[in-house]
């Protein structure tokens, strides 16, 4: 009997058109022989749609969207998953939203108190992975090297923007990157080089969140990894994306096709056996389970500097996760969200043998 699998995609996020592109491959790659295929699409404004059992390959990216009217989130949430989830066999859901409000662990809760097996992180390792100031501090706290960082709240900003200014210059300096603490893709993201750049970077980033983090820049290669498992992760050759040492914004990483893969990255094999043991040091700091992308910087000294994690990777066919297990092992793209849905049915499965009773005498 065929798997039902549900992949939910689009979302209430900033992230919304990078998760179609993710989905769109994912849609078109998955074996209709072995799944029943559902596409879930989450709207903008957070109303859930159903596009039906999937047949057929997908020939846009539009063919994506769906939209309902007169009906709120929640609502459009209830019918859905009575419709799609109260009948028969074997199911599994297949994440693929980037972002607040599924990649932050809110989506991860909810297919937990349904008791339905998922792919990739929980709720702690999702919602810890997608907050850049709470992971910060779990990797500070595992040793793990990272750049000089400090968290800057609304209201803080809100009462004393001149002082937060003089705090970060003599704290973090110039050159420094201001990033939203809940957000990826680059987006909301600035390079500044001075006060006036700082304090417009800053009012940029909170239209997208509550708090930031302001990085001091470390002058290096950026260069990632992923990891896959549960409980005994391994971790890929590292890779890394050919370009001028600049600031690459989302429109660059995902509409302009500047960026060139260069797998495996150009380096030593000290540098690449400590980047593979930092990675499953990161991914176990975050309690981390089926699959997960660590970004570094790698300095002309060799000096190695983590810089994030990414909970839930883009599978976009420009993404750096897929391509880098296919030059590692040979695993294909269907083999590797194959691999994803056998981690996460492993995981489920050892989680029904928990007790929810008290002790007994």
């Amino acid at each position: 009997m065929k798997t039902n699998l549900y992949v939910l995609y689009g979302g209430k996020s900033a992230e919304h058109e990078v998760s179609l592109l993710t989905a769109f491959t994912v849609l078109n790659t998955l074996d209709k022989e072995k799944y029943n295929v559902y596409p879930i699409y989450i709207t903008e404004e957070g109303i859930w749609c159903s596009l039906g059992l999937l047949d057929h390959e997908l020939l846009d990216v539009d063919e994506l969207r769906g939209s309902r009217t007169g009906v709120s989130p929640a609502a459009s949430m209830g019918e859905l998953l009575c419709k799609l989830f109260s009948g028969e066999g074997s199911r599994v859901v297949l994440p693929v939203l980037h972002g607040t409000n599924g990649e932050d662990g809110t989506v991860q809760g909810m297919l937990e108190l349904m008791d339905v097996p998922y792919t990739g992180n929980g709720v702690l390792t999702s919602a810890a992975g997608m907050d850049k100031v709470i992971m910060k501090e779990l990797f500070a706290r595992a040793g793990i090297p990272q750049a000089d960082y400090l968290a800057l709240l609304h209201y803080e900003w809100n009462q004393e923007a001149g002082r937060q200014c003089q705090r970060i210059e003599e704290t973090i300096g110039y050159p420094c990157y201001v990033k939203p603490a809940n957000l990826g893709s680059s987006i909301g993201i600035s390079r500044c080089e001075n006060e006036q750049e700082l304090y417009r970077a800053i009012e940029l980033a909170f239209q997208y969140d509550r708090k930031l983090v302001i990085e001091k820049e470390v002058v290096g290669r950026e260069v990632q990894l992923a990891v896959i498992g549960n409980d005994r992760p391994v971790c890929s050759v590292a890779g890394e994306f050919l370009k001028n040492r600049e600031f690459f914004d989302y429109n660059k990483k995902y509409k302009s096709g500047q960026l060139i893969q260069q797998i495996p990255a150009h380096l030593s094999e000290e540098v690449h056996d400590r980047l593979r043991e930092l990675s499953i040091q990161a991914f176990t700091a975050l309690d981390g389970a089926g699959l997960m992308r660590a970004d570094f910087f790698v300095t002309d000294e060799d000096e190695i500097y983590i810089n994030e994690v990414n909970t839930l990777p883009g599978f976009t066919k420009i993404s750096m996760f897929p391509a880098l297990w296919a030059k590692t092992d040979g695993t294909t793209y269907g083999q590797l969200i194959d691999k994803l849905i056998e981690l996460a049915l492993e995981r489920h499965a050892h989680k029904q043998n928990r007790s929810y009773r008290g002790n007994e005498q």
